[in-house]
């Protein structure tokens, strides 16, 4: 790397690090093939928006517990390096970096952190339910419906879809549970289906009494056959479990019988722990904390409102809030009143208000926008799941703000003598069951504005104060970070070294694409890299392909597991991972190959390499072999994508190629 390189990456990173909340905020430093990689103490100090104005950076994001900066290949190992070198912080490989993150968080924050991930992944599917949900409530309570075979039966389509959604949510947090926790996802998928097998009594209709339980009796210990239906905090435990159980079968059993005996083990171990111990654990747990609350609304008065109705909506993230329907059916009959109806029904509420006080402190965020209004619908027809899970519990402050809201709101309960005539429906639809006594209609729209106010207002004020202890973080150490970056480099004023320089690096660049075409380049025709079906690189699931971010570019789905080189090409750069190659065609063109989506979390496994960098390779080679069978089984999609990086004498790209193809048929020309 020559000295005025040197000086502009130097720049990069002293702004890098100063952005990024100081030296002080930075745990681990990585990289892979496009994109710099950071572990960060708190998230919230870095400012993504100015980051992405530094030279050279193409775009900046937070993926799970890393912020990522895309640099582009081959130029994102020198700026990662002299990066590491100026804050006296050694390069990280990415699995050291990925455990570097989980380090720097207590388990209570781990722990809300894998939640948070779970949900996230099976986040659009809860959104439509819970969307269908309020729907299918609306159509459900109009007459003129009920009166037309036409609409009745498209309503009873969407009660169907919204049911089967909700009905089957075990089995997706199962399968999303495994694969946060690095277990092929189809276990997770294998124990959701046990969960809820058919051969297994109704955990709803059990919990009423409705239907008689088989009991088995397995080592002297009896087991229920009771299905798992609503059992959130189970298929997470179980999830756990089956991923830790599939990592270790996979490492232990012979390749010979892997794939047979593998999956038995992991199935058949995972199962015998679910009905012994994983399933009646959970639900004992669930079930005190249940009988605990509703003791404090029988026995406390005032506070015992006020304590479950604030609490109440943490109990759905167990799954277990379907044991309330029996305790509601058991009030009706002994009193012909049901409290606790309007009590969950303002601690729903209250947590739509915090998303909207999440909103009101991120309006001009469109991402926020775009999860918060669709939850907040959600919980106007009683269903909360997105908010909670999408939200609140997400950024930590909602949840706080929500539940204070809801222990506001029951207290308005309670000082009303507010109680339901029914169960089964909250929130809008629910003033339908509000008892008429005593202004009882009047009262359950008081308690619901007031919860929401309150939901509203405690989660802004609460998130005030996150952001004053974050603004007193960032000053301390961004002042930390800069000294640290000045000591480290040997310079005290990088910033105006890097401004000095960026017309130096831009003629640096041109000049650079000048002497490696040497002149315009004639046309280059470049050939398919793999045997399979052609698209566009826009349907690609990696927004930074997706986008083109890094230039324009086109992707197979392979039909086998080689992948070629597309053009005669010296092999510039070989990530460490295997699962990503830099090319320099013969004309001078800069070429990155990048098989699979996030198949750097693999760390080279199902990858071997026939070339090296340095070598000389023409069209057509084979360059390296995938296990694509072992990439989809582990969660990852297979598409390999080729990105035109860097076009010498700023070239422009034809593709003219879709479908299917075979290897070296024309997918595209560069020049000409």
């Amino acid at each position: 790397m020559d000295a005025e390189k040197r000086k502009r990456y130097e720049a990069i990173a002293a702004e890098v690090v100063r952005l990024a909340g100081g030296r002080d905020n930075i745990l681990g430093v990585a990289h892979c093939a496009t994109r710099l990689r950071l572990v960060l103490e708190d998230n919230d100090l870095a400012d993504l928006k100015a980051m992405e104005e530094v030279d050279l950076v193409k775009g900046v994001f937070v993926a799970g517990d890393q912020l990522q900066i895309i640099f582009g290949a081959g130029l994102v190992n020198d700026v990662c390096q002299v990066l590491a070198d100026s804050i006296h912080m050694d390069s990280m490989s990415l699995g050291d970096l990925k455990t570097k993150a989980n380090k720097r968080m207590n388990p209570l924050q781990r722990a809300v952190k894998a939640l948070s991930d779970v949900f996230i992944e099976i986040m659009p599917g809860i959104l439509a339910a819970a969307l269908l949900t309020g729907l299918s409530s609306v159509l459900g309570n109009l007459e003129f419906v009920e009166n037309s075979p036409t609409l009745y039966g498209i309503s009873t389509l969407i009660n169907i879809a919204s049911g089967a959604i909700f009905g089957f949510l075990p089995l997706c947090v199962a399968y999303s549970t495994v694969k946060r926790f690095g277990g092929r996802p189809i276990m997770g998928l294998v124990m959701g289906c046990i969960m809820l097998s058919g051969s297994l009594t109704d955990a709803y209709a059990a919990a009423q009494g409705t239907a008689e339980v088989t009991i088995l009796h397995i080592f002297g210990l009896p087991v229920e056959l009771v299905g798992f239906q609503g059992g959130i905090i189970v298929a997470l435990l179980i999830g756990v479990v089956t991923a830790k159980l599939d990592i270790f079968f996979e490492k232990k059993v012979p390749e010979v019988v892997r794939l047979l005996v593998s999956p038995l083990l992991t199935t058949l171990t995972s199962s015998f722990l679910l009905f012994l111990i994983i399933g009646p654990v959970g639900r004992g747990l669930a079930s005190g904390i249940t009988a605990v609350l509703v003791w404090m609304t029988q026995n406390l008065g005032a506070f015992g409102y006020a304590a479950f109705s604030g609490v109440q909506q943490l109990i759905v993230i167990t799954g277990l809030h379907h044991v309330f329907g029996a305790i509601e059916s058991q009030l009706l009959v002994d009193t012909g009143r049901n409290f606790l109806n309007p009590l969950m029904s303002v601690a729903m509420t209250a947590q739509g208000g915090a998303v909207l006080g999440y909103l009101a402190r991120n309006f001009k965020d469109a991402r926020a926008k775009e999860l918060c209004i669709p939850s907040f619908v959600s919980v106007l027809f009683g269903i909360t799941e997105p908010a909670l899970f999408g939200v609140n519990l997400r950024y930590r402050y909602p949840i706080i703000g929500g539940c204070i809201g809801g222990a506001i709101g029951g207290l308005v309960v309670y000082l009303t003598d507010l109680a339901a005539l029914g169960f089964g429906t909250t929130v809008v639809p629910g003033i339908a069951l509000a008892d008429p006594a005593n202004n009882g209609y009047v009262n359950y729209i008081i308690a619901h504005v007031i919860a929401l106010a309150a939901g509203f207002l405690f989660a802004f004020l609460v998130g005030m104060v996150f952001d004053r202890k974050r603004q007193a973080a960032v000053g301390d150490g961004a002042a930390a970070g800069m000294t640290g970056t000045a000591a480290g480099a040997g310079s005290t004023n990088r910033a105006a070294v890097g401004a000095e320089t960026a017309n130096k690096g831009a003629a640096e660049t041109a000049a650079d694409s000048k002497a490696s075409a040497v002149a315009a380049p004639a046309a280059e025709e470049i050939g398919a890299y793999a045997n399979g079906q052609f698209a566009g690189i826009e349907t690609v699931s990696d927004p930074t392909f997706a986008q083109k971010i890094l230039g324009e570019g086109t992707a197979i789905v392979p039909a086998d597991n080689r992948v070629y080189a597309p053009a005669d090409a010296v092999v510039e750069m070989i990530a460490d991972t295997k699962h990503a190659v830099t090319l320099r065609t013969s004309a001078g063109h800069g070429i990155l190959i990048h098989v699979g989506i996030d198949t750097v979390k693999l760390e080279g496994r199902c990858f071997t390499l026939h070339v090296k960098e340095g070598q000389r390779v023409k069209k057509g080679d084979c360059i390296l072999e995938a296990d694509f069978a072992q990439i989809a089984a582990a969660g990852y999609d297979t598409v390999v994508c080729l990105i035109f990086a860097e076009l010498a004498g700023g070239a422009g790209v034809k593709l003219e190629k879709a479908g299917k193809v075979s290897v070296g048929d024309p997918i595209a020309v560069i020049g000409g």
